[in-house]
C-alpha cells in the first residue's frame, strides 16, 4: 500500500509525468504488483488450510487490518489502469472483488467496534490507529473508483466518503477516549499506527479533490485541517522517539523493526499526494505547499530507506539465530 502510493502520487509529481511512461517506472511497479500478488497468495493459502478466521477474525483489533488488503488492492487497481491500459478489463474485476471484499470487511468492523466497545478494558488498552483503516479502505474505493468509472454518480461518491468520514469520527473518538482517559507513557504505549490519524485525512482529501463533487474552499480548508493534525501526531511522535531512546537506548529505541512502521511510509506519501493536487494562492499556504513538496519526498525516501534496512537487519539476526 505504502510503495504503491509512492508510485502513483510522490514520485510521478516530483519526477514529473514522463516517469510514469518510462521503463524504470513499469519495473518498479511490476514489483509492487508481484509483492501484491504474493500477500493475495498469502491469504488464499490460510483459506485452504483453514487457518484464516485464527489469523484475521478472531482478535478483534487485529480484524483492522483487513482494511489494508483493500486500500493496498485499490492502489494496485489504479497502477494497472495507469500503466497497462492495454488490460483494461481488469481493473474492473479488481475494483468489483474489491468491492466485496469492502463489504466483508465493513460489515466485520462493525461487530469488532460493537464488541470492543463492550469490553472497557479492551477499548481503554488497545485502541489506536489500526481503527482507521476502515476509513481508509472507504476512502481508496472512492479513488479506485474514479480510475475506473469516470462516470461514477456524484450522490454515490457523496455517500462513499461520508461513510468513510465517520469511521474516521469513531475511531479518533474512541482512540482519544483511550489516552484521556488511562496513564499512558509515550514510549510505550503510543502506536505505530496512531499516524494514520493524518493519513486518513489526507487520503479522504485526496478522494474528494478526485470525486469532483467538494467545493474547493471545503477542500483547501481539509487540508489545512489535515496539516494541523498532521502537526500535532508528528510532534508526539518525536517525543516519543526522544523518550525511547531515552529510556532504551538508540539500538532498543528505534532500530527495532515492526510491520506496522509502514503506515508511516504511507501516511507521508498520502499527505505528499494529497497536497500536491491542493490549488492555493494564499502566500503562506503556497510556501508551505512548496515546501511539504520539494523536501517532503526525502523524508519519504529516508523512513524507507530505514524500513528495508530494519528488515534487512531483522533477517540477518533470524538466520543467525537459525544457524
Amino acid at each position: 500500500m505504502a510503495l504503491g502510493i509512492l508510485m502513483h502520487g510522490v514520485l510521478p509529481y516530483y519526477l514529473g509525468a514522463a516517469f510514469n511512461e518510462s521503463v524504470l517506472s513499469n519495473i518498479f511497479v511490476t514489483i509492487v504488483l508481484a509483492i501484491w500478488i504474493n500477500f493475495i497468495f498469502s491469504i488464499l493459502t490460510s483459506c485452504h488450510s483453514g487457518k484464516f478466521k485464527e489469523l484475521h477474525l478472531s482478535d478483534p483489533m487485529n480484524l483492522f487490518g483487513i482494511g489494508t488488503w483493500v486500500a493496498a488492492s485499490s492502489i494496485c487497481g489504479v497502477l494497472i489502469v495507469n500503466h497497462f491500459p492495454q488490460l483494461d478489463f481488469l481493473p474492473k474485476i479488481i475494483l468489483f472483488l474489491n468491492i466485496l471484499l469492502w463489504l466483508y470487511f465493513i460489515c466485520h468492523s462493525i461487530q469488532a467496534f460493537l464488541k470492543i466497545c463492550q469490553n472497557q478494558m479492551l477499548l481503554l488498552k488497545s485502541s489506536h490507529g489500526i481503527f482507521l483503516l476502515t476509513t481508509v479502505s472507504t476512502q481508496s474505493i472512492v479513488v479506485f473508483l474514479h480510475y475506473v468509472f469516470h462516470g461514477t454518480p456524484g450522490f454515490l461518491l457523496m455517500t462513499m466518503m461520508g461513510i468513510g468520514l465517520l469511521f474516521y469520527l469513531i475511531s479518533a473518538f474512541l482512540i482519544l477516549k483511550r489516552y484521556m482517559t488511562i496513564p499512558w507513557s509515550v514510549e510505550r504505549d503510543w502506536k505505530n499506527t496512531n499516524c494514520i490519524l493524518h493519513g486518513a485525512l489526507s487520503i479522504s482529501g485526496l478522494a474528494a479533490i478526485l470525486s469532483d463533487v467538494v467545493n474547493d474552499q471545503l477542500i483547501l480548508f481539509f487540508w489545512i485541517f489535515t496539516i494541523f493534525i498532521f502537526l500535532i501526531i508528528e510532534s508526539i511522535e518525536i517525543f516519543r522517539i526522544y523518550r525511547r531512546i531515552d529510556s532504551y537506548g538508540l539500538k532498543k529505541g528505534i532500530f527495532i523493526y515492526d510491520v506496522s512502521q509502514w503506515s508511516r511510509v504511507f501516511t507521508f506519501a498520502m499527505f505528499y499526494t494529497f497536497t500536491s493536487y491542493i490549488h492555493c494562492s494564499e502566500t503562506l499556504l503556497t510556501m508551505i505547499q512548496s515546501a511539504v513538496l520539494q523536501f517532503g519526498i526525502w523524508v519519504i525516501v529516508f523512513l524507507i530507506l530505514f524500513e528495508v534496512l530494519l528488515i534487512v537487519e531483522e533477517h540477518r539476526k533470524t538466520i543467525r539465530m537459525d544457524r
